[in-house]
């Protein structure tokens, strides 16, 4: 059972506290602690959520990669505003985060995608995200095509694929007890 969250357990700056907590969240071993549901509208209202994986934080913002093709990334362009809830279950607690939404640089995509596995990288030029496949064998098809034709040369990032910012005006940090809840807000100013 965790211990009631008191408003002198958070610390003021809660970027430092969103630190504390994942760094916490890190320490249990749970699988994916840097999991995260994103919540994007269309500018009607139309609202979608999806799973996705923080690739690095700072005072900037948190920062995700994509396809720029991708239903997500339709509506991020339309209306650049997202909510992230992280939830680490055995610690009990939940961040939950909204902010403005802004493309990470070229440089920033270009060096983030250098680093994934190379697999990742073909996958990154196979995959249509969003789009309905006619079946898997046509993904796996393209995927082995391009295996083929970079062979052992580097692969570039493609145009259609990039990191995106949130920029938090708006942090919620929760922590479950046995029998309330407690939860403390902070805006970033």
């Amino acid at each position: 059972m965790t211990q009631p969250l008191a408003d002198t357990d958070l610390h003021a700056d809660p970027f430092v506290q969103f630190e504390l907590w994942f760094e916490a969240a890190q320490a249990t071993g749970q699988p994916l602690p840097e999991a995260f549901a994103m919540a994007t509208a269309t500018p009607e209202g139309e609202v979608s959520a999806r799973m996705l994986l923080l690739k690095g934080f700072d005072r900037r913002g948190f920062v995700f990669f994509t396809n720029y093709n991708s239903r997500k990334s339709a509506q991020l362009h339309d209306n650049p505003r997202a909510a992230l809830v992280f939830w680490w279950p055995p610690l009990e607690r939940q961040v939950r985060i909204e902010g403005a939404v802004v493309r990470t640089t070229e440089e920033e995509s270009d060096e983030y995608f250098a680093t994934r596995p190379r697999g990742s990288q073909i996958g990154a030029w196979a995959s249509e995200q969003s789009k309905v496949l006619a079946g898997r064998g046509d993904l796996d098809a393209r995927f082995e095509e391009l295996a083929a034709t970079y062979g052992d040369r580097p692969i570039p990032r493609p145009p259609n694929w990039g990191g995106y910012r949130v920029i938090p005006i708006l942090f919620e940090f929760w922590q479950g007890i046995a029998s309330v809840i407690d939860c403390a807000t902070r805006a970033t100013g």
